[in-house]
C-alpha cells in the first residue's frame, strides 16, 4: 500500500459534523510529513465541570475506538479525540515513528490547540504514548488515565499477544471487532501497523512510570484477557501518584462501560 502524501505546510481544517444530537468538529494539523487529525466534542452541559479531555487510541485503530465514552465525557468537559500520525484519517508519514515520537507530536498538538493541562487518556498502545508524554513533557500534563495498559511482561512476545488478542475478540461486541478490523485493513493499513508493532513490544511501561510525576489513573476491564488485573494494579504502584480501578468489560471497555469510565476519569480530574 503506497504512502498517503500530504502538504508539509502546517494546516488546520475545521469541519462540522453530528453524531445523533452531539455536534463535533474535525481538524488536521501538519508537522512536516506527519499530521494529527482531531475530533472535538464541545461540552454538552451548560456548566462545564471538568477540564479538557484528550483521548489517544491503541495500535492499528483510530479515535473511533472510544465510541460512547467520548460522548459521556462531553458531559463533563470538552473532548478531543486524536488520530495519531499514520492512523485513522491521519496520513501516514514517510518515516517510522517510535512511541516517543508519537508523544512528542502529541505534545506539539496540545500546545498548538492551547490545551492547558488537559486530562490525557490512553487506551492499549495509547497508554504507552500518554505515559511517555507525561514523562517527557511534565509541564504540559498533570493528570493522565491509562485504560488497559500494555504489555504485561508475561505477554511481551508476538505469539502470546496474538493469542490474548484473539481471545479478547470473542468477548468484544461485533461492532467493536468490525470497527477495529476496518481500521486495520483500510484506514491504518497492515504495512504501517506491522512497522509500528515492534515499538509496542520494545516499550517498557514500568520504566516510563518511574519518570512520571502526573497523577495517574489505571483502569482495567474485569474481563480483559490482554491485560491481567494483577498487572494493572502492580503498574499503578509504579507511578508516584497512581491509583487503580476496575470496570466491567473486555479490552475495549470504552463500549462496555462508558458511564463508569467517564465518572472515574472525571473524579480523577478533580483529585
Amino acid at each position: 500500500m503506497s504512502s498517503r502524501r500530504h502538504t508539509t505546510r502546517d494546516e488546520i481544517v475545521y469541519k462540522r459534523h453530528y453524531v445523533g444530537t452531539v455536534e463535533y468538529l474535525t481538524s488536521r494539523t501538519g508537522y512536516g510529513d506527519a499530521s494529527i487529525v482531531a475530533y472535538r466534542f464541545p461540552c454538552q452541559v451548560p456548566e462545564k465541570t471538568g477540564p479538557d479531555f484528550v483521548l489517544v487510541h491503541g495500535i492499528g485503530v483510530s479515535a473511533r475506538s472510544y465510541g460512547p465514552t467520548a460522548v459521556e465525557l462531553a458531559n463533563h468537559g470538552d473532548v478531543h479525540l486524536v488520530d495519531l500520525a499514520g492512523y485513522g484519517r491521519s496520513p501516514r508519514p514517510d518515516h517510522d515513528l517510535t512511541i516517543a515520537d508519537h508523544a512528542a507530536l502529541l505534545s506539539r498538538f496540545l500546545r498548538d490547540k492551547q490545551l492547558d493541562h488537559p486530562v490525557v487518556v490512553g487506551h492499549s498502545m495509547g497508554t504507552q504514548v500518554v505515559a511517555e508524554l507525561a514523562a517527557d513533557f511534565p509541564d504540559e500534563v498533570d493528570h493522565i488515565a491509562l485504560i488497559a495498559p500494555v504489555l504485561a511482561p508475561a505477554v511481551r512476545s508476538l505469539p502470546k499477544a496474538l493469542g490474548r488478542l484473539l481471545a479478547d475478540g470473542l468477548k468484544e461486541p461485533p461492532l467493536v471487532s468490525a470497527t477495529a478490523i476496518h481500521d486495520y485493513l483500510f484506514r491504518t493499513g497492515m504495512p504501517y501497523m506491522f512497522r509500528q508493532t515492534p515499538h509496542l513490544f520494545q516499550t517498557d511501561l514500568e520504566a516510563i512510570a518511574d519518570r512520571v510525576d502526573a497523577k495517574t489513573l489505571i483502569i482495567c476491564g474485569a474481563d480483559d484477557p490482554v491485560v491481567p488485573l494483577g498487572w494493572g494494579e502492580q503498574l499503578a504502584g509504579r507511578f508516584r501518584h497512581g491509583w487503580f480501578a476496575t470496570i466491567p468489560g473486555p479490552h475495549a471497555s470504552m463500549f462496555a462501560a462508558p458511564e463508569a469510565i467517564a465518572e472515574l476519569i472525571d473524579e480523577h480530574a478533580h483529585r
